[in-house]
């Protein structure tokens, strides 16, 4: 059985101490007031008579933010340095890393618009120290699928619907009626209820029946399918929030995260106590001048 070797004591104190630099409040502090004066960087930008004017002092403004970035991102991957797989399975270390190193590629230096919209995303890491934006923008990739549902559904009944409107109203009201397409535009711009009352004015102008066909749209369109995308947003908010929490035990746990399956957990109870063993053996004293002995417990059953 192949057992993992452990991490060296140079790449544990780096560990360590980058650690302790990244979990302090004042570094997410100071990292999240740069990303706030990057976007603010962007906004003068805009200005061309102050770009115009200050151009050498924004330049230099956006190489520092980009120094500290990159000094940030370097403690970062520092404090994984006793376990590196670790930080490649956190998507937000893998997202930051593509944005500040995006800043290295020669072919986006070069390009003007593309270096914009990368400067642009490092607005988004302050979701890192936002927890309850990045609990929302979790709950927001969580819902796709149900969302993918939901507008098939709801796009099947505006379709429905759009028919039975362009057969019973194309004649008598053919700018929004006289094909499925402005009928369907027609129904979704109703969906807000905004418009409703002179649609249903100029529907009973038409027929009394009309007021079954609206109040039936609005009632399905306007209430039940909004209720269900309510439905699943909150239940992705739910699910995010268990998903964070989870993250957030898995990070204040010290060592590398268990890995799966039984054979897995036994390697690294083994390397956990060849850690201490070897630990105990450092904190033992000297006899006879000669340098402590080897604990050979510590390589039995390897």
């Amino acid at each position: 059985m192949t057992v993992p070797r452990p991490a060296g004591r140079g790449r544990m104190k780096l560990a360590a101490r980058c650690r302790v630099a990244t979990e302090a409040p004042s570094f997410g502090m100071v990292v999240f007031c740069v990303i706030l004066l990057n976007a603010a960087l962007m906004g003068v930008e805009t200005y061309s008579g102050l770009a115009a004017e200050y151009q050498r002092l924004l330049r230099t403004a956006e190489q520092c933010c980009l120094a500290l970035f990159t000094l940030e991102m370097l403690l970062r991957i520092g404090a994984f340095a006793d376990r590196p797989k670790a930080f490649f399975r956190d998507p937000w270390n893998l997202f930051d890393l593509a944005v500040v190193a995006s800043a290295f590629v020669p072919f986006v230096r070069e390009n003007t618009t593309l270096l914009r919209l990368l400067r642009l995303a490092r607005v988004l890491r302050t979701a890192r120290f936002l927890p309850h934006l990045r609990i929302l923008l979790i709950a927001v990739g969580r819902s796709l699928p149900g969302t993918a549902s939901f507008l098939f559904v709801g796009g099947l009944v505006l379709y429905v619907y759009a028919m039975v409107g362009w057969v019973c109203f194309a004649e008598s009201d053919p700018g929004h009626y006289g094909s499925v397409g402005r009928a369907m535009l027609t129904l979704f711009l109703l969906t807000t209820l905004d418009g409703l009352t002179d649609a249903v004015r100029a529907g009973l102008q038409i027929s009394r029946l009309s007021i079954l066909y609206y109040a039936s749209y609005a009632l399905l369109a306007s209430f039940v399918l909004v209720n269900v995308l309510i439905g699943v947003v909150l239940n992705s908010l739910d699910e995010a929030r268990e998903i964070e929490d989870a993250a957030d035990r898995d990070r204040k746990q010290p060592g590398p995260p268990p890995a799966a399956g039984p054979d897995a957990d036994v390697r690294d109870r083994i390397a956990t106590a060849r850690r201490a063993l070897d630990e105990i053996e450092a904190s033992l004293p000297a006899q006879d001048g000669r340098p402590p002995r080897r604990l050979e417990a510590s390589h039995s059953g390897s």
